[in-house]
């Protein structure tokens, strides 16, 4: 029995969240979103979750603090950082850490779509 892949939103927006979750089961899989990286990190759902998308600036813990966080406990799934400002600096310290990619906001939903299907190993 093959189970449908999990996708985590973490944003503290919820527009933000409800759009990715709507795109994210049009293209068949499951949507788990989060408001912060603390509830995130509270429902112990970083195990069952297949990628990672997730805001970099929100209040409280960010995006690359939660990811860092999941890779010293050895769970992080493959993840994909957005943010309005990204900055060189920031885009390093995303990837160097094994995110796959840091998308600038507004982007396509076409590049989101690519960076699902390369987390999920989808064609």
């Amino acid at each position: 029995m093959q189970t449908t892949p999990i996708v985590s939103i973490v944003d503290d927006d919820q527009a933000v969240r409800r759009a990715l979750g709507s795109l994210v089961r049009s293209l068949g899989w499951e949507a788990r979103l989060f408001e912060s990286a603390e509830a995130f990190l509270a429902s112990w759902e970083a195990a069952a979750t297949a990628c990672l998308v997730s805001d970099i600036r929100m209040s409280g813990m960010s995006g690359v603090e939660m990811h860092e966080r999941l890779v010293a406990q050895g769970v992080a799934p493959a993840t994909i950082f957005i943010s309005a400002y990204p900055t060189p600096a920031l885009q390093a310290r995303a990837t160097g850490n094994g995110a796959l990619v840091l998308l600038q906001k507004p982007y396509q939903p076409s590049a989101m779509m690519h960076w699902l299907s390369v987390a999920l190993g989808s064609p």
